[in-house]
């Protein structure tokens, strides 16, 4: 007789949890397109020496299938400007060097002196003209090589100190050049001495204003639009003014023009800022690209907006219906304030008891009684 055992494993005795139950089954997974990795328990609880460093590194968040999480939208990446080209970095303003007015009258006066002295040495010298200066009449023998030389330096020092007599005039400045090199801006006032061989360009440096042609820009919509600007600029740095660039006032007209072309400009009564903000943007952009030739801007304000010939009528009609559609909402919150009031000092009151059949109908009549005064002219 032979007795047979059977050997329940342990994972059936633990799934079971008693007589006539079925077979234990896994819980459905939350996720079902992932998957899990069993990890011993032993090997989280290891000690290591010398644990190696493993970089950290920034997680990587996609979305996952089934679970509806949407991705995380990147930002585009900024463009880049290009930096607008630097001008030669010794091409600075600085003051050049000039003498007083009294100099320059001081070397004419003995020039002149020298001139006179050299014509009595000579022999020259009309009697009259030397009975005048109080002077002896001189028996020279003429113009030989001594008082040809004597001629020569004094005239020399009278051209000079004649020649380089300059008036420095209140916001005005000289930029002086010699043989093609800058030498120096002059912005004092009052009689100046400058060397007369140096090139003198006069420019203003003053507080100026400039209000420019019609020039073509666009609303925020991309409607095409005909601006006036003013621009209160002046001339900071003369040096780069003048020598920077060809023309600088052309440069900033030029400078204006591709800003608006950038800037997109609302007509007044906008609900986007309106002309001040686009004067702002315009002003900042503006600034930025002629202050390296020199120029200072203040202000950029549009002063006239209007649409342009082939899109006027359109917009012009478009703002007609916008003006109509706002004047009509307007009116009709007023006409409905009115008559909730009045119907609800009726009742209150208790002036009449109305169901809603004649509720309905007293707030029909007042609502055409109200719209029929308001919309006649007055």
């Amino acid at each position: 007789m032979s007795t047979t055992t059977s050997h329940t494993p342990p994972e059936s005795e633990g799934q079971s949890d008693g007589a006539g139950a079925g077979p234990a089954t896994r819980p459905a997974r939350l996720i079902q397109n992932e998957a899990t990795t069993e990890i011993p328990v032993h090997l989280l609880f290891r000690d290591d020496p010398d644990p190696v460093k493993v970089p950290l590194r920034p997680a990587v968040v996609a979305r996952r299938q089934g679970t509806g999480e949407q991705p995380r939208l990147r930002r585009p990446a900024p463009v880049r400007r290009r930096p607008l080209p630097e001008v030669d970095p010794e091409l600075v303003e600085r003051p050049a060097r000039v003498l007083p007015g009294v100099a320059g009258l001081l070397a004419g006066a003995c020039g002149l002196t020298g001139c006179l002295a050299t014509t009595w040495w000579a022999g020259l010298l009309p009697p009259l003209a030397a009975q005048a200066l109080r002077l002896p009449v001189s028996a020279g023998s003429g113009l030989g090589p001594g008082q040809w030389a004597a001629y020569a330096g004094a005239g020399a020092l009278g051209a000079f100190g004649f020649g380089g007599l300059a008036r420095g005039r209140t916001g005005r400045a000289w930029v002086l050049g010699l043989f093609g090199r800058y030498r120096g801006t002059v912005r004092r006032t009052g009689l100046l001495w400058v060397n007369p061989l140096v090139r003198r360009r006069r420019v203003d440096v003053r507080l100026r204003h400039w209000r420019s042609e019609a020039m073509p820009a666009t609303d925020p919509d991309g409607m095409a639009l005909r601006v006036a600007v003013l621009v209160v600029w002046r001339v900071r740095d003369s040096a780069r003014a003048l020598l920077g660039v060809e023309d600088h006032e052309t440069y900033l007209s030029e400078c204006v023009e591709a800003a608006l072309a950038r800037v997109p400009v609302e007509p007044a009564g906008g609900t986007r800022g309106g002309t001040t903000a686009a004067g702002d943007a315009l002003t900042r952009l503006v600034a930025t690209e002629t202050a390296p030739v020199g120029l200072e801007v203040f202000s950029v304000q549009p002063v006239r907006v209007d649409y342009a010939p082939e899109v006027a009528a359109a917009m012009h009609r478009r703002r007609i219906a916008a003006l109509d559609a706002r004047q009509r909402a307007t009116m009709l919150s007023s006409v409905v304030d009115s008559v909730e009031d009045t119907v609800t000092r009726l009742t209150v009151r208790g002036l009449v008891e109305l169901d809603d059949y004649e509720r309905k109908a007293l707030v029909r009549d007042l609502t055409v009684a109200f719209c029929s005064g308001r919309s006649e002219p007055v």
